[in-house]
């Protein structure tokens, strides 16, 4: 008898995206994460309208070439300053995350930030959870095409004025409004200005969670920077299994359960739709919001707090935890380390260099009085936030003498001055065919402004 062959199995290889409704949740954490969010939001928005000294007080001056930073103005030869800033920001996700899990994650990330600036506004518009689904699930009709409406204009007002605040750190923001209500923006602002704001309308509106299940590296490695001590959101199983549904006031044990009455309202509440009692998984992203959901189930039914909460690996095993260990002191050491040597190297900064160029289409020539001369092209960039009068001056070579048209050199404030000078010496002076010299700058009106910059002088040297 033939046997019937199975029909081959097809399997998807992604899986089908469904839209999450994040329930929402009051409490302790939930508020802790609306002070960071709002705080993060406001320092966003508003920063761009500070002033400081007659400018923006943070304005990244691209065409110029400036980064202005309150009080302190950068440019491109201070590159290593942002390069710093990079590698500390990156050792402090590692710092943090190997003591605190995915805080950042929870609490501060951009994608979730304005992700819950658009639920915020999502929830306004379509209400609760429950009416959200009801209202998606819906067929279209005049109150649906209406809400749905409202709610994308204020997605797209917000993702503009996202755009236009952004562009606002590159472009005076006053400048930028004029140019903006005289339809005078360049291409490049109109470009950027929409270009962020489609990615904010995007990513918060539509992708979500997709972007750190799927788009965010960070959720891949993480697992590379925990240990038995980092902070985690869990579920304790030994206290909520079995779980099973009951009514209020009745005692689990007697009714053979565990705490967990098996409500959902944790998987609810997750904005990354995950379970939690499924254990450590890596979509979590540690925004505590499944505490606050099943603190609030726990005071219903009496059960004590605690079922889901932060807690660490060893802790959760009645091991000894361990705050301080290798890890987290060498990153607190390193940090530490750089951050000393950032703040000194920023505070002995000196506003003022000076770039050296010697004529190279003629090594030297002879003046009428016998002497060799080298020709230098002088680029002085004064960094400073004030005008200064400069003098210069020249050493290596006995009886050097520096020919230029002024004594003082007067160069305005975030400004390069370029001038051309001379540099003489007797022959009898010279003991090679190239000789090292110094240029020595010095403001007249700030001792604290000077810089010495090192050349060579080229001469026929001696037989």
């Amino acid at each position: 008898m033939a046997t019937q062959q199975a029909e081959p199995e097809l399997q998807e290889i992604f899986a089908k995206h469904e839209k999450i409704y994040p329930r929402e949740v009051s409490g302790r954490f939930s508020r802790l994460r609306v002070i960071s969010l709002l705080g993060l939001l406001g320092i966003y928005y508003l920063t761009p309208l500070l002033q400081w000294g007659g400018r923006q007080a943070i304005l990244f001056d691209l065409p110029a070439r400036k980064f202005y930073i309150f009080g302190l103005t950068l440019w491109p030869q201070d590159f290593i300053y942002l390069a710093a800033i990079l590698i500390l920001a990156g050792l402090s996700l590692f710092f943090f995350t190997a003591l605190l899990g995915r805080v950042w994650c929870g609490y501060a990330c951009p994608q979730t930030v304005w992700t819950e600036a658009y639920l915020w506004m999502e929830r306004k518009i379509e209400g609760n959870r429950s009416r959200r689904m009801k209202l998606d699930k819906a067929p279209f009709s005049a109150r649906k095409i209406r809400i749905k409406i409202l709610k994308h204009t204020a997605w797209v007002t917000f993702s503009l004025w996202t755009g236009f605040t952004f562009v606002a750190y590159f472009t005076p923001m006053g400048v930028l409004a004029n140019k903006l209500l005289s339809l005078s923006l360049g291409p490049w602002e109109t470009f950027w200005i929409l270009f962020y704001s489609f990615a904010t309308y995007g990513n918060a509106g539509f992708m979500r969670e997709q972007v750190c299940l799927y788009m965010c590296p960070y959720a891949r490695f993480q697992s590379a920077m925990f240990d038995s001590d980092t902070l985690i959101v869990a579920y304790h199983p030994e206290r909520g299994e079995p779980r099973g549904s009951r009514r209020r006031g009745t005692e689990p044990k007697s009714a053979g359960l565990g705490d967990c009455i098996d409500c959902n309202v944790c998987v609810q509440a997750c904005p990354t739709g995950i379970d939690i009692r499924d254990g450590l998984q890596y979509e979590c992203i540690a925004c505590s919001l499944c505490i606050d959901a099943c603190d609030e189930i726990m005071d219903k039914m009496s059960y004590p707090r605690g079922l889901i909460k932060y807690t660490t690996e060893n802790s959760a095993q009645g091991k000894t935890q361990h705050i301080l260990r290798p890890r987290i002191m060498v990153y607190a050491a390193i940090l530490l380390v750089l951050c000393g040597a950032l703040f000194v190297h920023v505070s002995q900064r000196i506003a003022l260099d000076l770039d050296v160029i010697r004529d190279r289409n003629t090594l030297y020539r002879e003046t009428r009085d016998g002497l060799i001369e080298n020709v230098y092209t002088l680029k002085i960039l004064n960094m400073d936030s004030d005008s200064h009068r400069y003098i210069l001056r020249a050493e290596g070579i006995d009886g050097l003498k520096l020919v230029t048209d002024q004594e003082e050199i007067m160069v305005e404030a975030g400004s390069i001055y370029q001038m051309v000078v001379r540099l003489q010496a007797d022959e009898l002076n010279l003991e090679q065919r190239s000789v090292p010299v110094s240029f020595h700058l010095q403001a007249a009106d700030a001792n604290h402004l000077q810089i010495v910059e090192e050349a060579r002088f080229v001469g026929p040297g001696k037989t």
